[in-house]
């Protein structure tokens, strides 16, 4: 059955439509035990099939071995038609691959950004979360660098995974940075909720 009526709503008030249920891909290669790429990938083609279009990885899923899966599924299907969340804020040791601990500085998001396009093979990502709060770098800091992403075409949307709708709305204003493509109206994602800043 192909079933391409899955409903859609704008997630928050971004400019992403998304269907009501999206696929959160994590556990396909990492946390909940043995995994199977093959698996993996029957479940991603059924799930478009069934009118799916928002797939959610990170790079600390494997770490890396998830958007690499998520890579190969989208040399098969139309990734116009898809909407690609990632997240970064953690630094990985490239020898072990172990996390090491928070890091949003603007080296490692710039890295996690490069790292996510590449190994995803997609020139801009839809979403792009801030995963865990790095307790060293100021909020202001990170959403700077997240909006020189945007205006560079890598990102469309900024997300915040961690962080309350009640917390950005105490940061509004001169705190953000205002860049063209974040002016007033512009959104963040924040977990299950998303808001106009």
């Amino acid at each position: 059955m192909n079933n391409q009526n899955m409903p859609k709503r704008r997630l928050g008030k971004s400019s992403l439509r998304v269907a009501e249920i999206g696929l959160g891909c994590m556990g396909m290669s990492y946390a909940y035990g043995s995994t199977d790429d093959a698996e993996s990938m029957r479940v991603l083609h059924r799930y478009v099939e069934l009118g799916g279009d928002f797939l959610d990885t990170a790079e600390i899923y494997g770490p890396y071995t998830n958007e690499e899966l998520l890579g190969r599924f989208l040399k098969e299907t139309d990734r116009e038609k898809l909407v690609i969340a990632t997240k970064f804020g953690f630094k990985i040791d490239p020898k072990t691959r172990t996390i090491v601990g928070a890091d949003s500085s603007p080296e490692n998001i710039h890295r996690a950004c490069e790292g996510s396009l590449k190994r995803l093979g997609i020139e801009t990502i839809d979403l792009y979360y801030q995963h865990r709060v790095d307790p060293a770098r100021p909020i202001e800091e990170t959403v700077g660098v997240m909006a020189e992403l945007v205006e560079e075409g890598k990102i469309r949307e900024l997300g915040d995974e961690i962080h309350t709708c009640g917390f950005w709305r105490t940061v509004q204003g001169p705190r953000i940075p205002r860049h063209p493509p974040l002016g007033l109206g512009s959104s963040f994602v924040v977990g299950d909720y998303s808001f106009g800043v």
